[in-house]
């Protein structure tokens, strides 16, 4: 089997064999609700657009993840990626029908299809909040300690400034998500010194910063999805 590869935050195989597991999981996996159809469509939409859309496997993550604060005082999501229309369905799966996902993205074409996707799977309007503008300019407007997931899809330049903007804004046992934050793990080759990898290598030790505060109470966990993904849980 090939090995896999990742095209902007899209993984692909270079041979068309698939791993057996893989495709159970796939299989065994009930669609998502309430309109399966409407992720077919958001995917197809950013593959033509070349959004960097995550895969299956971390979309149903960022839905367990946002379940995670169900039962509770409801919590919100805000999702910062021009895919905002795929990894919003994953996210309002996993939320509470009282909670609402934020929408963040400088297109404003990326957010009107992100809020067409919602409401062609059946949400109501009120379930979306969509702002066109850079993240960084809206995350300190955000309520501190009121959001159980922050999914980011950014620019290596702009991470380690979006990590400080975000963990506060997480409820207790809120997640902030770093897609492909690890850069297919270039940001362990020391001869790759482009400002794209140093920014991507200062965001992952400003991670590491958190890890080691116990006053941040930050567990961390990376895993190999997309280019590599970052999940900082903040203890309840």
């Amino acid at each position: 089997m090939g090995r896999p590869r990742t095209l902007g935050g899209v993984s692909e195989t270079t041979n068309t064999s698939r791993d057996p597991l893989v495709e159970f999981i796939e299989s065994a996996s009930a669609p998502l609700s309430p309109a399966p159809e409407a992720v077919t469509h958001a995917r197809r939409d950013a593959a033509e657009y070349e959004l960097p859309a995550p895969d299956e496997a971390t979309g149903r993550l960022v839905a367990a993840l946002a379940a995670s604060g169900a039962g509770e005082e409801p919590a919100g999501a805000i999702v910062a990626s021009p895919a905002a229309a795929v990894v919003g369905l994953y996210v309002l799966e996993g939320l509470t029908e009282q909670a609402a996902v934020t929408c963040i993205d400088p297109e404003a074409e990326h957010t009107r299809r992100a809020r067409e996707s919602f409401r062609e799977a059946g949400y109501p309007a009120a379930r979306g909040r969509f702002l066109t503008a850079r993240p960084l300019e809206v995350l300190g407007r955000m309520a501190p300690g009121a959001y159980q997931l922050v999914f980011a899809q950014v620019s290596p330049m702009d991470l380690k400034a979006f990590i400080d903007a975000a963990w506060p804004l997480l409820a207790p046992g809120g997640s902030l998500v770093l897609a492909d934050a690890l850069l297919d793990a270039t940001i362990a080759d020391d001869s790759r010194t482009d400002r794209s990898t140093a920014a991507a290598r200062e965001a992952h030790a400003r991670v590491a910063e958190l890890a080691a505060d116990p006053e941040a109470g930050a567990l961390v966990t990376h895993l190999p999805l997309g280019a590599g993904l970052t999940v900082l849980t903040r203890r309840r």
